[in-house]
């Protein structure tokens, strides 16, 4: 399969589509309907609905594949399952609950270059966390454990549509690669059910030297719907992402380990000033799920 080429127009590229979902029907269908009226027009549609009874039963005017298979569990396995069979030059990843501006897939392709390895979108309803965490997250997620996304998706209104961002890795509900980059590549399949951190991860086991770009000219409305998603303190989610991806990437180096370190004091901080104000163990707790939960995960996958 041909690879996207600099001597042919960006937008000349076939785009494979790929959308993981799972009991929400009515928000996949908002997502393909941005997809249909998209200025440049994928080339395939592939669905993998992991729902008890079928999530989608019309019939489009491009190509799509449909794989219906309640036995899977999670995106990152779905994911894989639809990656075997996609066909286009680049594959884009969405989730099945977000809407896509009319230029989304356009600008998605302008922004490859040769040297370029995937593109991302932005999220431009972004919910501006309180001030506390971002406070936090300055002061303690250091080296490895920064995430240079979150500045991004922050700083949307004020970001310059005309230029694109380097960043280590992307988000998995709006996030493009070159095909030939990925075609044997797979997201980690011990993230099954909710499985935060598999885009990082996925990013990080590129190629060396892989350039991933956002591009803020391609945007989307992310509705989180309330269907199927579990309820999880936010101190469990980061934790265990930071923990997973330790076991995975950031166990070995000085500076790694420092970085780690300085992460789990915070850790701490934060707990005890939750603790402080509400009485409640319940941060506590919730950084002891997470890691816990990120050690495991990241020590199956090692071996």
């Amino acid at each position: 399969m041909p690879a996207v080429k600099t001597d042919q127009h960006p937008t000349a590229a076939r785009v494979s589509v790929i959308i993981p979902t799972k009991n929400r029907a009515a928000d996949l269908d908002r997502t393909i309907e941005t997809l249909l009226f998209q200025t440049v027009k994928p080339f395939e549609i592939i669905l993998v609905d992991q729902s008890a009874t079928r999530s989608f039963t019309k019939s489009l005017p491009i190509p799509m594949q449909y794989i219906h298979d309640c036995s899977l569990s999670g995106a990152s396995v779905a994911r894989n399952v639809a990656m075997r069979g996609a066909q286009g030059d680049i594959w884009l990843f969405l989730d099945d609950d977000v809407l896509l501006e009319p230029n989304f897939v356009e600008e998605i392709l302008k922004t490859y270059r040769e040297d370029v390895t995937g593109v991302s979108g932005v999220i431009t309803n972004y919910t501006m966390p309180p001030l506390r965490q971002r406070v936090w997250e300055k002061i303690f997620q250091k080296g490895p454990f920064h995430d240079e996304r979150q500045t991004v998706y922050r700083n949307v209104s004020r970001q310059n549509r005309a230029g694109s961002v380097r960043v280590r890795f992307f988000g998995a509900g709006l996030m493009s690669f070159r095909a030939d980059a990925i075609r044997e590549h797979r997201f980690d399949p011990h993230l099954t059910g909710p499985s935060p951190g598999e885009d990082i991860d996925f990013c990080l086991r590129l190629s060396k030297g892989s350039t991933l770009l956002i591009a803020p000219a391609a945007r989307l409305v992310h509705n989180r719907s309330a269907e199927n998603r579990h309820d999880m303190h936010w101190l469990s989610v980061t934790s265990q992402v930071s923990y997973y991806m330790r076991e995975r990437h950031w166990k070995r180096g000085l500076w790694n380990n420092l970085c780690f370190a300085w992460l789990k004091v915070g850790y701490a901080v934060l707990a005890s000033y939750s603790f402080l104000r509400t009485g409640s163990k319940e941060a506590w707790l919730a950084w002891r799920r997470g890691a816990k939960a990120g050690r495991a995960l990241g020590s199956a996958t090692a071996e």
